[in-house]
């Protein structure tokens, strides 16, 4: 693990995002609530957060962090049957949140899949990447050619 412990704490952000592709039928089900095991997007809300929170156990040389900030947005696109996942994550600290953004959109992603597999199976996790993150030493990061 690197150790941080002469860097200042800073406010630190980082946005992650990535895709779960399935059926445009899928979608739909999603938007209607049509999905048997429940609201798709409310527990793979909890989830993406208890797995922002819960990074530094997964990750081997990841620190513990104290969050202080964890936003998990979903937006559906049935017709190209896909669902977007985006997390934001904030902490003051003295090392930066890429993993747990990321993590959260990983979870996230996973548990979409598990809620909907017993309707379709050939559903895909996908373009799981940093967006954006600011503070600390090396300053900002924008994804080239991204919306953020």
């Amino acid at each position: 693990m690197v150790d941080v412990t002469a860097k200042a704490s800073t406010l630190r952000q980082a946005v992650a995002r990535g895709c779960v592709r399935m059926r445009p039928e899928t979608v739909a089900l999603i938007e209607q609530g049509g999905i048997p095991k429940g609201d798709v997007f409310a527990t793979a809300r909890i989830a993406a957060i208890m797995a922002a929170k819960k990074t530094g156990e997964l990750i081997p040389m990841c620190h513990p962090l104290e969050l202080t900030g964890i936003d998990i947005l979903f937006t559906c696109n049935a017709s190209a049957g896909e669902v977007v996942i985006e997390s934001q994550v904030r902490t003051v600290g003295r090392t930066g949140v890429e993993m747990e953004a990321m993590t959260a959109v990983g979870v996230a992603a996973l548990t979409i899949y598990d809620m909907c597999k017993a309707v379709d199976r050939e559903m895909i996790l996908t373009d799981i990447r940093l967006m954006s993150k600011q503070g600390g030493k090396s300053g900002a990061f924008v994804r080239p050619g991204s919306t953020v």
